[in-house]
């Protein structure tokens, strides 16, 4: 019995609804009014990609000017030492005369 009193109800809430959105449905227009609705939505689609462009173009403009203000800080870092002369661009080259090659010889354990 319980079981046929939650049918019931499941039934008149689908009827409800049924009944609601049959009274409640807007027609569809006609195709005129829905191609009109598109071509007005091509301008805001435009407007949208300008803008989105924009936004863009100044994140990118700070993005290369950051980058600009730390290379000219390296830069000028660089040229502070290399004027106090702690910094030296050229490595300095070793003649080596007279070497002596020693050779070492290490025995390698039997248990592995």
């Amino acid at each position: 019995m319980n079981n046929n009193h939650r049918k019931i109800f499941i039934h008149r809430i689908i009827d409800g609804k049924q009944s609601e959105s049959s009274t409640n449905r807007s027609t569809p227009g006609s195709p005129w009014q829905r191609w009109l609705f598109f071509l007005a939505l091509i301008p805001l689609f435009i407007g949208a990609m300008l803008l989105g462009m924009v936004f863009f173009s100044i994140f990118f403009a700070l993005i290369v000017i950051v980058a600009g203000a730390i290379g000219v800080r390296f830069w000028w870092l660089r040229r502070k030492l290399q004027k106090s002369g702690k910094f030296e661009e050229k490595e300095r080259s070793i003649d080596i005369e007279d070497a002596e090659i020693i050779e070492t010889k290490t025995k390698k354990s039997e248990y592995k």
